[in-house]
């Protein structure tokens, strides 16, 4: 056992003296492989200690979702300074130092960093006042207008949110803090759906509305509770134009899906029970005047047939 000692303090001491000196630190072999020693430990200890946070956590069934997301993080942030503060140690990295790159670091966030330390304490507001959390569905604003997605993960940089036709967007934790955003499953999770119909002036309406509630009745997401309904929305130029209100509480699941299954049953009852949707209308009114009259003697002269 001492022979391996001495074995090993010689190899230690032969790597020390490979190396040069600036001024009164003098940089060597063994120095350099020391400091990467520790980097690749704390690297380690911090990733180990992260997952073992987050093992924690998602076995802790009193807290939910967002609860155990926000005590993993500031577990692995804890975890993370610890470990960075034992390797300065271990590596003998004067105070005095450690002041200086701290203001340099310090100044680098001011200028470099500040977005990414301001999402990352925005992705922690978020959890701990808990108004976005995953599992969320939120408006999601693509530049071409809303749609709507599911909040995946709160990273430390970005939320990450999935939309129905598989799109995940990555946004700035710091835009949801200071953004509106329309969160569909905040306080509830029961969203309201509108579908407009029309049918034609002369229709039963009494019908159409019993047939528009068993349209509703047979679409398997629809709530009954609470309970759908349809609105008498206005006497357009050419339907009388309706609004079916459904209650759904899986709005993740997607909302067109919905509309769709109503509309089709809509149209099948519809056309069981003689019940029309009409087409567009517009009335012309022609005014008898000198220049119709000439007009209709020279179509008449046109197709009268000739003299026998």
């Amino acid at each position: 056992m001492n022979e391996v000692k001495t074995q090993i303090a010689e190899a230690v001491r032969l790597l020390n003296d490979i190396g040069f000196d600036i001024g009164n630190y003098h940089i060597s072999v063994w120095g350099a492989l020391r400091i990467v020693i520790v980097l690749v430990l704390v690297l380690a200890i911090a990733r180990l200690g992260s997952k073992l946070a987050r093992r924690t956590f998602s076995h802790i069934t009193s807290l939910d979702g967002a609860q155990q997301l926000l005590g993993e993080k500031l577990v692995s942030i804890a975890v993370w300074a610890l470990a960075i503060l034992i390797g300065i140690d271990v590596l003998g990295i004067s105070l005095t130092a450690l002041t200086v790159f701290s203001g340099a670091f310090g100044l680098a966030i001011g200028f470099g960093l500040q977005k990414t330390f301001g999402n990352l304490i925005a992705g922690i507001i978020l959890l701990m006042d808990r108004s976005i959390k995953p599992g969320d569905v939120i408006a999601v604003n693509d530049g071409k207008g809303a749609s709507f997605g599911e909040v995946k993960k709160i990273g430390i940089r970005a939320v990450s949110v999935t939309t129905r036709d598989n799109r995940e967007y990555l946004i700035p934790n710091e835009n949801l803090m200071t953004q509106q955003v329309e969160n569909w499953s905040y306080s509830s999770r029961e969203v309201a759906i509108n579908i407009p119909v029309g049918v034609a002036y002369g229709s039963d309406l009494e019908l159409v509305e019993k047939l528009l509630l068993e349209a509703v009745a047979s679409t398997p997401r629809a709530l009954s509770f609470p309970s759908p309904g349809v609105l008498l929305s206005a006497f357009g130029p050419s339907s009388i134009d309706m609004t079916i209100v459904v209650w759904i509480d899986d709005p993740e699941a997607g909302v067109g899906n919905v509309r769709s299954d109503v509309l089709w049953k809509v149209w099948r009852l519809f056309k069981e029970n003689g019940v029309q949707i009409p087409f567009p209308q517009q009335d012309v009114n022609i005014k008898d005047g000198a220049g119709l009259r000439v007009l209709a003697d020279a179509l008449n002269r046109r197709v009268a047939p000739p003299a026998q």
